[in-house]
C-alpha cells in the first residue's frame, strides 16, 4: 500500500510539475550501504508532522480537568487548610462582590451571583491552587462603561432588566471566546503581553477607578460623568467639593480605617513573628469588620427613617437566586459592545494569568495557561445563567487565599458556601450599608494594584526602555480611557519588539583557545588538575588541557578585550544569528554578513568576464589602477561561510530565499570557486528541512562549473553506551586479566577481528567529537556489529547525507579548513 501511494505520488507530481528533489544536486545519487542506516527521516527529521493518536486524544479529554490528578488523595489535613482559606476569602468577597457590583452599574446582588459561579466552577478546571474568580474592579469598570455606552445609543437599555441582559450576554460572548482559545491552547498568546504593559494596565486602571469613586465616597451631591477621562474626573471632583455631605465622614472614616488596621497588624506581625498569622487573619478580616461596624451605624441612625436615610445605602436586596434564568443573546445586545470585545477578552485573561504565573512561581507550582483559559471560559459561559456578569481573578483576594495556607482549588467550595449563607442570610443587613463605605472598600482594594515606585525602579535597572512603555501605559489610561491604554502598551511593546527583532545584528565569531582553572591548578580534560607553579616557565600549549572556544572578535560579549580572538582560517567567516532568523531580520542579517564578507577578502577573479559586454550593468568592475593593485592585495579570497543557528528556532521562506539570494551572490564574488556553507547547533527538524529544501547541507557545483570537485566530507559519531561501549569493553578486559587470562591483551582482541573491527578515532581537535573522513567512516560503520567479545560500536551522530549540517562549531570549521585545503589543491 505504502509503494503504491508513493507511486501515485510521483505520478501526480510528475504531472503538476513539482521537483521532489527541489535545489538537490545529490538527490541523484543512492545512498551507499553504510548510508541506507542512516535515513533521512531518522536523523535530519524530514518528517516532524503527525497525526494525534487515540492515546493522545483520550489524554487531552482527560487533561481538561486537572481535578482527577489529586482528588483521590485529598486527607483531613489538605481539608483544614482548605476550609480557613476558604472561608477567609469568602468573608472577603462578599463585601468586595457588591462593591464592584456598583462599578458594573449593577445591583449588589449580581456581584455576589458572580461571586459564587466564580469560586464554584472554577476548581473543576483549575491548574492553579491560589486564584479566586470573581468580579474584579478594572472588568467590572469595562462592564459599566459597556453599559452607559451602550444607554446612550440605545434607551431600550436604561431599565435594570437592560443592563442585566447586557452584563449576561457580555460574559456568555466573552466565555465563548476566551473558552475557544483555551481548547485551541493557545494560552501562549498572554506571553505577548510583557510586564511593563501588564503593570502600566493594572496602574492606569486603579488610578482611574480610584478618582471614579471619590465623589462617591464623599458623597458629593453634584452630578458629573465619573467614566470619562481620568484628569477630567479629578477636575470635577476638586470643582464639586463643597457640595460633599455627611457620606464623606461614613466614606472617608472608613477607608482610613482599613489602611490604619493593616498597617498596625504589619507593624505588630514584626514585633510578635510568633504571632505572625494570628495578626495576618486579623488584617485579612478588616474589610468584614469596617463593613460590619459602619453597618450598625447607618442602622442605628437610619432604622427610623429607611424612607428617608441620613445617608446613601444600598437599600433592598433581594434573597436568594431570584434573578435565575437563561441569559438573553442577540444581534442587538452584541453590537452594543462588539468594538469592546477584544479589550474585554484581554481584561478577562491579563490579570488572571498574571496573577495564577506570579503565585505559582511563590509556592513551587506551574499552571497551565491554556487550561486556565478554560476555566475563565467555562465559568462566564455558565455563570449567568445565575445572573454573573463577566469575572475573572482577584489580585486581592488570591492573595488572601494564599496566605491563607490553602492547599488544593476545592477551597473554591468552602467560599461558595460563604456566598451562598450571605445570599440567603443576609440580605436584611445589606439594606444599611452606606454606599460611601462601600467606596472606601473599592479604593482600598484598588490601591494595591498600583505599581510601586520600587518596581519601577527596577524596570529602569533591567531594562530603562521598559520604563518609558509604562509611563506611556499609564499616561494615555489617565488622559483617555482603560481600553486606549490596553491597547497603547500592547502597540508600543509590540513595535519594541519587532524593532529589536528586525535590527538584530549577528556576530562574527572567532576561536581562542582556553585553560580552567581551579585555585592554582589547571583542570585537564579528564576532571584532573596539576599544579600551576609547575608551569610558570613552561606555555601553556598541552592540547590535554586546553580547549578551543568561540567569542565575537569585536567583544561585544563582555568577554575581556584583552584576549585576542584569531580568526578561524583565511577565508573563513563564522557567522552567529542573535535572534533567530525570519523574515523581519534576515536582510539586515545577510546585510551585515555581506558588507563584512567583502571589506575582509578579495575577488577571486577580478577579470572574471572575458568581454565587457558580458558584464551586468549594475556591476562597473574594477579600473585599471584597481586591477593593477589586486595583484597586490594581500587579504584572502573567500572560502567558507559557518553559520551558528543556536538562536534559530524556526525559518520561513523569505529568511531561506534571502539565504539563497546570498549564496549565489557570494558564488559570483568566489568564482570561479564556490563558497562552502556549513551550519552548526540546528536544533530544530523543520529548520533542517528548509535548509535541505533549499539546497543547503552539501558543496554545491561554482557557477559555470561542469560539476562538483572533489571533496572531503567530515562526520562526528558517538560510541554507543551499554554492552557495545568502550567502557563495557575496558572493564570486562579487566575482568578478565583478573581472572588470569594469560594471552597478550591485544592478541585476545585480534582473535575476534573477523567479526568486529574496533574503530580507531584519529587525532582530532579540542571538541569532544570523533571525527572520521568518509572512506574510513563507511568501512568502520559497515564493520560495527552488536558486541561479540568486546568491541565498540558507534553511531553517526546526525544524517550522512548533509555532511555540512554538523552537531557544534568545531565540527563545521574542521570541516570547512579540510575542504578548503582540498579546494586550494585543486585549483592550483
Amino acid at each position: 500500500m505504502g509503494e503504491q501511494s508513493t507511486k501515485v505520488g510521483h505520478a501526480l507530481a510528475k504531472g503538476l510539475g513539482i521537483k521532489l528533489a527541489y535545489r538537490d544536486p545529490l538527490a541523484s545519487n543512492k545512498p551507499e550501504k553504510a548510508e541506507e542506516a542512516f535515513s533521512v527521516a531518522n536523523h535530519l527529521g524530514m518528517d516532524p508532522g503527525g497525526y494525534p493518536s487515540g492515546r493522545q486524544v483520550l489524554n487531552y479529554l482527560i487533561g481538561l480537568f486537572p481535578f482527577l490528578n489529586w482528588i483521590r488523595r485529598y486527607n483531613v489535613q489538605w481539608l483544614m487548610g482548605d476550609l480557613v482559606a476558604g472561608i477567609t476569602v469568602g468573608a472577603v468577597v462578599v463585601p468586595q462582590g457588591m462593591a464592584y457590583a456598583e462599578l458594573a452599574e449593577l445591583p449588589v446582588q449580581y456581584g455576589l451571583y458572580s461571586s459564587f459561579m466564580g469560586v464554584l466552577i472554577y476548581w473543576f478546571f483549575a491548574t492553579s491552587k491560589d486564584i479566586t474568580i470573581g468580579p474584579v474592579a478594572v472588568m467590572s469598570t469595562l462592564t459599566g462603561s459597556i453599559i452607559l455606552d451602550a444607554q446612550k445609543s440605545n434607551p431600550k437599555f436604561d431599565s435594570v432588566e437592560g443592563k442585566i441582559d447586557i452584563a449576561n450576554c457580555l460574559a456568555v460572548i466573552l466565555g465563548g471566546i476566551v473558552c475557544a482559545l483555551g481548547f485551541l491552547k493557545l494560552g501562549f498568546l498572554v506571553d505577548f503581553i510583557p510586564l511593563p504593559a501588564i503593570s502600566a494596565f493594572m496602574t492606569g486602571s486603579a488610578v482611574n477607578i480610584i478618582a471614579g469613586q471619590v465623589p462617591t465616597m464623599l458623597g458629593e451631591k453634584a452630578k458629573f460623568s465619573t467614566r470619562g477621562a481620568t484628569y477630567k474626573v479629578i477636575i470635577n471632583t476638586l470643582k464639586h467639593l463643597p457640595s460633599a455631605g455627611l457620606d464623606a465622614a461614613m466614606g472617608v472614616t472608613a477607608c482610613a480605617m482599613l489602611y490604619i488596621i493593616r498597617f498596625a497588624c504589619t507593624y505588630a506581625a514584626k514585633k510578635q513573628p510568633h504571632r505572625a498569622k494570628l495578626w495576618f487573619f486579623i488584617s485579612t478580616l478588616r474589610t468584614v469588620f469596617v463593613i460590619l461596624f459602619y453597618t450598625m451605624i447607618s442602622a442605628a441612625c437610619n432604622i427610623h427613617r429607611r424612607d428617608h436615610p441620613m445617608f446613601k445605602v444600598l437599600g433592598h436586596v433581594p434573597r436568594g437566586f431570584q434573578h435565575a434564568a437563561v441569559p438573553v443573546v442577540n444581534a442587538e445586545i452584541i453590537k452594543t459592545f462588539l468594538p469592546q470585545l477584544p479589550v474585554g477578552v484581554i481584561v478577562l485573561l491579563i490579570e488572571h494569568i498574571a496573577i495564577s504565573k506570579s503565585f505559582g512561581r511563590v509556592n513551587n507550582y506551574t499552571i497551565d495557561p491554556s487550561q486556565e483559559f478554560i476555566a475563565i471560559g467555562i465559568t462566564n459561559l455558565l455563570g449567568p445563567f445565575l445572573g454573573a456578569y463577566p469575572a475573572t481573578g482577584s489580585f486581592s483576594r488570591t492573595a488572601i487565599k494564599s496566605k491563607a495556607g490553602v492547599r488544593t482549588p476545592l477551597a473554591g467550595c468552602i467560599t461558595a458556601i460563604v456566598v451562598l449563607l450571605a445570599i440567603y442570610a443576609l440580605p436584611a443587613m445589606f439594606w444599611y450599608i452606606p454606599k460611601a463605605s462601600l467606596a472606601g472598600v473599592i479604593i482600598h482594594a484598588v490601591g494595591d494594584l498600583i505599581t510601586s515606585p520600587n518596581t519601577v525602579y527596577q524596570f529602569w535597572r533591567v531594562a530603562p526602555l521598559d520604563v518609558i512603555i509604562f509611563f506611556i501605559g499609564v499616561i494615555v489610561t489617565v488622559f483617555t480611557s482603560i481600553e486606549d491604554g490596553i491597547y497603547c502598551t500592547i502597540c508600543v511593546s509590540a513595535a519594541v519588539l519587532l524593532f529589536r527583532v528586525a535590527k538584530a545584528r549577528g556576530q562574527f565569531l572567532g576561536r581562542v583557545k582556553i585553560h580552567s582553572v581551579i585555585g592554582d591548578h589547571l583542570v585537564d580534560s579528564d576532571g584532573k588538575y596539576g599544579s600551576l607553579a609547575d608551569r610558570k616557565q613552561a606555555p601553556l600549549n598541552d592540547d590535554h588541557q586546553q580547549r578551543a572556544i568561540f567569542l565575537p572578535v569585536n567583544h561585544q560579549d563582555g568577554s575581556n578585550p584583552d584576549i585576542e580572538v584569531e580568526q578561524p582560517h583565511p577565508g573563513i567567516f563564522i557567522y552567529r544569528f542573535s535572534e533567530g532568523f525570519n523574515y523581519p531580520n534576515a536582510n539586515h542579517y545577510t546585510d551585515y554578513l555581506v558588507d563584512a564578507i567583502f571589506k575582509q577578502t578579495r575577488r577571486t577573479n577580478p577579470q572574471a568576464y572575458a568581454r565587457p559586454g558580458d558584464r551586468p550593468w549594475n556591476d562597473p568592475g574594477p579600473s585599471g589602477k584597481e586591477i593593477a593593485k589586486a595583484t597586490e592585495d594581500t587579504r584572502p579570497t573567500l572560502q567558507a561561510v559557518i553559520l551558528d543557528f543556536s538562536s534559530v528556532n524556526n525559518v520561513d521562506t523569505t529568511s531561506i530565499q534571502t539565504l539563497i539570494d546570498v549564496r549565489n551572490q557570494l558564488d559570483r564574488y568566489a568564482a570561479p570557486r564556490s563558497v562552502q556553507w556549513h551550519f552548526a547547533h540546528i536544533n530544530n527538524r523543520w529548520t533542517k528541512r528548509g535548509l535541505a529544501a533549499a539546497g543547503f547541507g552539501f558543496p554545491t557545483p561554482a557557477p559555470g562549473a561542469d560539476g562538483f570537485h572533489r571533496w572531503k566530507p567530515i562526520f562526528s559519531v558517538a560510541e554507543i553506551e551499554g554492552n557495545s561501549s568502550a567502557a563495557e569493553f575496558a572493564e570486562r578486559e579487566n575482568n578478565r586479566r583478573l581472572q588470569g587470562f594469560s594471552g597478550d591483551l591485544e592478541a585476545g582482541i585480534k582473535e575476534h577481528d573477523t567479526t568486529e573491527r574496533e574503530i580507531k578515532t584519529p587525532e582530532s581537535s579540542s571538541d569532544d567529537a570523533h571525527v572520521f573522513t568518509e572512506d574510513k567512516l563507511k568501512q568502520d560503520l559497515a564493520d560495527s556489529r552488536p558486541y561479540q567479545g568486546g568491541r565498540r560500536r558507534v553511531a553517526i551522530v546526525q544524517g550522512m547525507n548533509r555532511p555540512f549540517f554538523h552537531i557544534d562549531l568545531t565540527s563545521a570549521l574542521q570541516s570547512a579548513i579540510a575542504n578548503c585545503v582540498e579546494d586550494d589543491l585543486h585549483t592550483e
